[in-house]
């Protein structure tokens, strides 16, 4: 199951899986797109391929979505949570209604389906939750604390619910992309540090295959996100990042 599934990173990973044959279970708010999507997986090799239309802030719809994504597939094994937006930074300072939509989108919606997802692969003794947060919520900053704080809520969530489950036989998979050349950064200055959603994907698909715990796409993040969260407050403060 993949909810969000018509990111640019999310429609390439549904390709990686398509290629070896996964059955799909699509999620997302337009349903034409959805539709498109799930014809195009189809011809790529997709075993099955069903779609839902959702909005991820319909907290009472959550529930009754993962229940059609497993009568589809005839079981659920799999999700990969990967909504989200990122919002006018500036607004939400600037508006508190503004604000609490991000956290929600972002965070809440997204803890809300990890809680669902989590007692139902329990009881099974098996399962990949996987989702995706950011490096922005390694350390909150002034240019997109908004959006950060919300993915440092994921972060968080998963780490403990990784730690929960790991009882469980669940992995929990934790994915922190940089800087992704997509339509929603399609106005930010693209350079070096900028990653494809295809290599995200291949990235992602590997981890959920091995339940590995978190991983930066691309790689190199880890060690520059060690160093952003080392600086010293006095010092942190003076920075423009």
């Amino acid at each position: 199951m993949i909810v969000g599934a018509t990111s640019a990173i999310a429609e390439a990973a549904a390709r990686e899986f398509a290629a070896r044959g996964a059955a799909l279970f699509l999620v997302a708010r337009s349903a034409e797109r959805l539709e498109a999507i799930a014809a195009d997986l189809r011809i790529r090799g997709a075993s099955r391929v069903g779609t839902y239309q959702l909005d991820v802030r319909d907290f009472g719809a959550h529930e009754g979505m993962v229940t059609a994504a497993t009568a589809t597939l005839g079981g659920l094994d799999a999700a990969l949570i990967s909504h989200g937006t990122l919002g006018d930074q500036i607004a939400g300072e600037n508006s508190v209604e503004v604000m609490l939509n991000e956290i929600q989108i972002n965070a809440t919606s997204v803890m809300a389906l990890c809680t669902i997802l989590a007692n139902r692969f329990a009881a099974n003794n098996s399962g990949v939750i996987a989702v995706i947060s950011s490096v922005a919520g390694d350390r909150g900053r002034q240019s997109n604390y908004i959006y950060g704080s919300a993915k440092a809520a994921v972060s968080a969530f998963t780490s403990g619910l990784r730690q929960r489950l790991s009882k469980k036989g669940v992995s929990v998979v934790t994915i922190k992309p940089g800087f992704v050349d997509t339509p929603m950064t399609a106005a930010f200055k693209k350079g070096l540090a900028w990653a494809t959603p295809v290599s995200v994907a291949k990235r992602i698909v590997a981890a959920m295959i091995k339940g590995t715990p978190v991983i930066y796409a691309p790689g190199f993040w880890r060690p520059i996100m060690w160093v952003i969260r080392v600086i010293p407050e006095s010092i942190f403060k003076r920075l423009s990042l």
